[in-house]
């Protein structure tokens, strides 16, 4: 018998929902190191510019097919136009992939957090630690089951249940603690090994400011490309996710309201966690640690907690609390896309499917971890970077398959169906669709040209064609 479909108590319960799949690791960690290492200001203006463009487009699609279908990513497509089956495949593909490694990620920080909760040393900033770790054979599995058992639970309990309320919960308390870390680091200070005080003002101006010495072409067109992809895995856009998050809204939903709110939420994380982050590496490793990159949380930022003293420890704890709140949103949202989507396909309860992915997650991070030591090996990608196990999921999923994905899905609705699909979607309940005629505009002819591009430039096509 098939299990009923849930569906979110109204718009608040949806948009904290949303938000705690957007608003994840890629927030607080990803969009501070890119931030640090393409020009501060620079990167965000350009961010801002693709949010309020590219990402409400995106955005809004995807929440709008999957609440005007009723259904999950992987027949969505199907149900708008049957020779389309195949891209709710493809959008099937970028959970499955993500969840290999996301409760990875996951345990890492878990492990962080118990280390600081648990020891009155500062361990995690010493020098090796982290690569220690996750080169340790049993240690990384142990922490990774932990999360991933927290985030069945979870999705377990359903939409309501699970979801909407421990998203209500978690949400505001992530925002509070981001804040309260964010002016805490603007009131540090430190002497540098050359006698200089920096302090945290000063940081959080190479933050904001945008440094335009040496910007070329090429290098304007690295940082756009940074920042697309960024957009990508923050706001959980061409993955299925939203889609499956839409299908559960109810009908009189304000969606052009409630996507600029998650939109908002998304960004502001996003610019709250760069200044909770970036000021306090400045102040004890400078610009050099600044620009440390996917390092930064786990081997420099312990060296800052390490250099605050007394205070260091308290800090730590809060903030990897904080990145455990954030990750587990977001792997609960990969988790029930996955769960929602083999529900409509095998028919079976929430509670067997949960099962059933429970035991692919399980065994698939299984081999993530050991893909550090016992399965090592590099390889090189076509984006000119060389990557182990999960570096390789990652590329597929984020650098392959949801620029494609998007690719695709702006041709389906700008040119096969019409944008008006959509906008009609958005505005069925006499809401006013503000950016109506920007949504035509850019579906149909922007997000084609650059998802091209792009999908070229991260498989390396771009340089061959060039």
């Amino acid at each position: 018998m098939k299990e009923k479909k849930g569906s979110f108590s109204g718009s608040i319960g949806f948009v904290l929902a949303a938000a705690g799949s957007a608003v994840g690791v890629g927030n607080i960690w990803r969009f501070p190191y890119l931030c640090a290492k393409d020009g501060g200001g620079l990167f965000l203006i350009i961010y801002l510019v693709l949010v309020l463009t590219f990402g409400f487009v995106l955005l809004t699609t995807d929440v709008a097919i999957g609440r005007k279908t009723k259904k999950n990513a992987l027949n969505a497509f199907a149900a708008i136009c049957p020779k389309w089956k195949f891209l709710g495949y493809l959008t099937f593909l970028v959970p499955v992939l993500i969840m290999t490694y996301y409760s990875v990620i996951g345990g890492w920080i878990t492990k962080y957090f118990v280390e600081y909760l648990a020891s009155g040393d500062n361990v995690p900033a010493q020098d090796g630690y982290f690569t220690s770790f996750i080169t340790s054979k049993a240690a990384p599995i142990v922490f990774m089951l932990l999360f991933l058992v927290l985030t069945a639970a979870v999705v377990y309990c359903g939409v309501e249940k699970g979801i909407e309320k421990v998203s209500s919960f978690i949400m505001p308390v992530l925002v509070v603690l981001i804040v309260a870390i964010a002016f805490f680091s603007l009131t540090l200070s430190a002497e540098g090994e050359d006698g200089a005080v920096r302090t945290g003002m000063q940081g959080l101006a190479i933050y904001l400011l945008p440094d335009f010495h040496g910007l070329t072409v090429k290098r304007f067109l690295e940082i756009l490309l940074d920042a697309m992809s960024q957009l990508f895995f923050s706001l959980s856009v061409s993955m299925g996710i939203m889609v499956t998050y839409g299908s559960y809204v109810k009908d009189d939903v304000d969606l052009n309201k409630t996507t600029n709110q998650i939109e908002i939420f998304d960004t502001g994380v996003a610019f709250l966690a760069g200044m909770m982050i970036l000021p306090a590496v400045y102040v004890f490793l400078g610009k050099e640690g600044m620009a440390s990159g996917p390092s930064l949380i786990f081997i420099s930022l312990p060296k800052v907690f390490a250099a605050m003293r007394g205070a260091g420890r308290i800090v730590a704890i809060a903030f990897f609390l904080m990145m455990g709140f954030a990750a587990l949103t977001s792997c609960v949202s990969v988790m029930e896309t996955l769960v929602a989507n083999c529900m409509e396909v095998f028919h079976r309860t929430r509670k067997k499917m949960c099962g059933l992915i429970g035991v692919y997650s399980l065994v698939t991070a299984v081999l993530i971890c050991l893909g550090y030591n016992v399965l090592y090996f590099e390889l090189p990608l076509p984006n000119g970077s060389t990557g182990q196990l999960l570096d390789v999921m990652d590329y597929i999923s984020n650098s392959f398959l949801m620029p494609f994905i998007s690719l695709l899905t702006s041709i389906l609705i700008g040119w096969v169906i019409g944008p008006d699909w959509i906008v009609g979607e958005v505005e069925k309940n006499g809401e006013r669709f503000t950016r109506a005629k920007l949504y035509r505009f850019m579906i149909k002819y922007v997000v084609p040209v650059v998802m091209l591009i792009l999908f070229l430039t991260s498989t390396g096509l771009l340089n061959r064609i060039a």
